[in-house]
């Protein structure tokens, strides 16, 4: 094998791919600045017990794992920031109030998250510590649906549900962990016969409002079924009136809701929400609520936020345009060395050809040049 392949699911970004990249992640951090989240930048590695305490446990498999040959000591490369950036506003800001964050960086994952996958996703997200109201979650969900706004994304679908549900159904089940976990596949799976077997020893209670549970989702009819069909469960009402609060602060017609999805069950403790964009093949946000998060570090604040992964957002947004550059020629002339120094001082591209080949850049669109005229350096259009 050439020394030069690549591993399996890794992959080098050229031009035109990292262009678009680099062009909306200035973009989207830009529309998170303008909601006042500040950003940070966590380390790519640190002690495998930090990455791996609390929600993050659930990463554990995917963490590549090393020794820190200073300290003898275990370290990760991130598979997830979220962890992070509930250590930095626990330990090192550790602000009383409201702190919004935002980040943007590679993280790494031991196997790909689906068929044709990068192992290299480049993260990009949002957080908001210290506030338990649902502001909170309607400013998050605003800014990712922003954000997706400013990448020209504009039919969006946003799917909602609630950790709570599922939770407050089974929550006074008393049955082993491994029977609760495959209820949970099968509840997630939709697969009714399945439930209705391995249920067969809950309470009918339980039984008949995991089956309703299995079957509600679709438009905002779903929560007043919900509200028929488990309102024995008072938890549930809670939960329900959160999900319409925020489908009502997004335009209408833009949610559904799945109350029986169950990603991300272990980690959310609220609401969660999932957005969808014609030409991808899964889910390209994805975000809710996780007061838990920062428990671990010693301080059990709320939080909402949500990520992206950058890679596959530039899969499915328009084409960008080429930026406009000037060409010029190569020479050691100082009036045009100024001429040319001056346009770049005022934020132009300048590309000058090198003796004796043309412009081979595919990134830049020359559609100027300069040239000498009456013994002054003056830019033409081509």
């Amino acid at each position: 094998m050439s020394a030069w392949v690549l591993p399996d699911h890794i992959a080098d970004v050229l031009p035109s791919e990292a262009r678009h990249i680099e062009e909306l992640r200035r973009d989207l951090l830009d529309t998170a600045r303008g909601y006042g989240y500040e950003l940070v930048m966590p380390p790519l590695l640190e002690h495998l017990d930090s990455l791996l305490t609390g929600t993050g446990e659930a990463l554990d498999l995917q963490t590549f794992k090393l020794v820190d040959q200073l300290s003898g000591r275990m370290l990760g490369l991130r598979a997830d920031t979220t962890q992070q950036v509930a250590r930095i506003d626990a330990h090192l800001l550790n602000r009383r109030g409201v702190t919004r964050l935002c980040y943007c960086g590679p993280v790494l994952h031991t196997r790909p998250g689906r068929p044709h996958a990068t192992r290299e996703p480049l993260q990009l997200g949002a957080e908001i510590y210290g506030h338990a109201g649902i502001e909170a979650d309607v400013e998050v969900l605003r800014l990712a649906l922003d954000c997706l706004g400013a990448a020209h994304l504009g039919e969006v679908q946003l799917d909602l549900g609630d950790a709570r549900i599922p939770r407050a159904v089974l929550a006074g089940v008393d049955a082993p962990e491994a029977l609760l976990a495959e209820v949970r596949s099968a509840l997630a799976a939709k697969d009714v016969s399945g439930l209705k077997s391995l249920t067969g020893a809950f309470p009918a209670p339980v039984r008949d409002a995991l089956v309703a549970l299995s079957q509600l989702y679709g438009d905002a009819q779903v929560l007043d079924e919900a509200a028929q069909a488990l309102g024995s469960f008072p938890a549930v009402r809670p939960a329900l009136e959160t999900l319409r609060r925020l489908a009502a602060s997004v335009p209408a017609g833009r949610a559904s809701f799945d109350l029986a999805d169950l990603r991300g069950y272990a980690y959310y403790s609220g609401a969660r929400f999932a957005m969808y964009v014609p030409g991808a093949s899964d889910a390209i946000v994805r975000g809710g609520r996780y007061d838990e998060v920062g428990a671990v570090f010693g301080r059990n604040r709320p939080a909402v936020g949500f990520s992206l992964d950058l890679r596959e957002l530039v899969a499915v947004v328009p084409a960008r345009p080429l930026r406009a550059a000037i060409r010029a020629p190569w020479s050691d002339d100082r009036a045009l060395s100024g001429a040319i120094a001056a346009l770049r001082a005022d934020g132009e591209t300048v590309v000058c050809a090198m003796p004796g080949h043309e412009s081979e850049i595919d990134e830049f669109r020359c559609d100027r040049e300069l040239v000498l005229s009456a013994g002054t350096w003056n830019v033409i259009s081509l």
